[in-house]
Formats: structure tokens, sequence, C-alpha cells
């Protein structure tokens, strides 16, 4: 009887302990894992439309990604039609320019800076660049001509008085010299419009439409980058105007009399 006894309080005291034991060994067990849905970045939508307009509004089915799209593409045609436009004026001009004006003064064709051009329109004739062949150097005189203003130019800078030349070995006439020398056109691009005034005006046409073609093709850049901008912009306030929500949201625009942007919640 004792032993049986004994059996049976060990066997309650179990009974009594199990629930504790238990307790203790699910406290030490580390905590399940918790998955968290993983959701897409707010910055999707506007990196998307930042390098493609009208991407991220495609992204959240928003039909007005057609019109960033659009300006896109309209912008691009644009610009490579303003450049190819440029380019081909440029090509009539600088032609224009050593057929009629150039090739008298030199059989080999050298092109140079724009600059050069601009002067070849404002004068009819370059003027020599030495009027003694041997030396020392002495300067085009007569002021209607390029090298002939510069030369004048010069004296008004370097000289008490234009019109009294110092003498050869003065620094003052060293620096004319010296100026003249930097300015004025070389013997390699002397030029002269004399009895070609039809072609020089086709000259002064070409020039004004290159200019006007470069000048559109910067607006349209521009146009081009304001777009990408609007578009990713656009695409932003979506979607955390979506993610502020806690649901899907949509930029509507209506055009009528005035554009009014609204916002609207999709459920």
């Amino acid at each position: 009887m004792g032993v049986a006894r004994r059996e049976c309080l060990a066997a309650a005291a179990l009974l009594v302990l199990a629930p504790g034991a238990r307790a203790q060994q699910t406290d030490s067990m580390p905590p399940p894992l918790t998955v968290t849905p993983v959701r897409p970045t707010l910055w999707a939508r506007p990196a998307a439309s930042l390098v493609v307009p009208g991407a991220g509004q495609f992204l959240a089915s928003q039909d007005r990604g057609a019109i960033y799209t659009a300006i896109e593409l309209y912008s691009l045609a644009r610009i490579i039609q303003s450049n190819h436009e440029g380019h081909s004026e440029t090509t009539r001009y600088r032609d224009l320019a050593y057929a009629v004006a150039r090739r008298a003064f030199n059989p080999t064709r050298r092109d140079t800076v724009f600059e050069y051009f601009e002067t070849m329109e404002r004068f009819t004739e370059s003027g020599v660049y030495d009027r003694d062949p041997g030396a020392p150097l002495i300067p085009e005189s007569d002021p209607a001509t390029y090298n002939g203003s510069v030369w004048l130019l010069a004296r008004n800078t370097f000289w008490p008085d234009p019109d009294v030349w110092p003498p050869a070995d003065s620094p003052e006439y060293q620096r004319a010299v010296l100026f003249y020398q930097e300015h004025a056109v070389g013997p390699d691009f002397l030029w002269s419009w004399r009895a070609a005034s039809l072609e020089r005006d086709a000259f002064r046409e070409s020039i004004r439409k290159s200019d006007d073609a470069f000048r559109r093709v910067q607006t349209q850049l521009g146009v081009l980058l304001a777009n990408h901008l609007v578009s990713a912009v656009d695409a932003l306030i979506s979607s955390r105007l979506s993610a502020a929500a806690g649901r899907r949201t949509a930029l509507r625009t209506t055009l009528g009399p005035t554009t009014v942007i609204g916002v609207s919640l999709e459920f």
C-alpha cells in the first residue's frame, strides 16, 4: 500500500506541474515569423515617366499617358527635322561663300568658324591683308573693307591721333600692327561680293534660315525636357495620393474653356 500511494502522489504532482512546464516551454520558443507584403515603391511610376513620358501613367492604367507620349514623339520629330534643315542651310551658305566670294582668292577651300561667315555677311569685301608683299607688313587702309576697319580700330586704340602715323619702330605702331595681325583676315580667307549682290542675298537668307532652324531645335529640346518632368511629377502625385488614400487614385484632366485638373478616388 505504501508503494502504491507514493506512485499516486507522484502522478498527481506531474499533472499539477505539467501546465507550468508547457507554459515555460512555450515562452522559451521564438515568436512566429511575420511576413509583410512587399508594396511597390512610390518612385517606380515617376521614374518610368521621367525616362519615357507617359510610361508611369500607362502603368497606372491612366489614358492621359497617351498625351505625354504624343508630345514626346512630336518634339523628337520636330528636333530631327529642324536639325536637318539647319545643317542643310549651313552647307548651302558655306558653298555659296566659297563658290562666289572666295574662290578667286584661294583655289583651296578651307572652312572656319561661324563668326567668319557673319563677317562676310556684314562686309562686301575683306580687303587685302598686306598692301605690299615685301616686308614690313602694310595693312589695308580702306575702312569700307573688313581688314581696313580692323586697321582703323587699331589706330584709334593705340595711337594718340589715328591720322598721324608714328615711327614704324615705335611701341604704338608695333602694338597697332600686332592687333591687326590678330584680328584681320589672312590671305587664305579673303573674299569679295562685288558684282554678286543676288548671291550675297541668297547667302544671307541661308544664314538666317540656319539660325532659325537651330533656335527651333533649342526650343523643342526645352519642350522635350519639360514633358519628361511634368509626366514624372504627375505620376508622383498620383502615386502619393493612391498610397495616402489606401486605394488607387487617378488624376483626371478635363479640357474645356479652361483646363481643370481634378483628383478622384477609384474604388
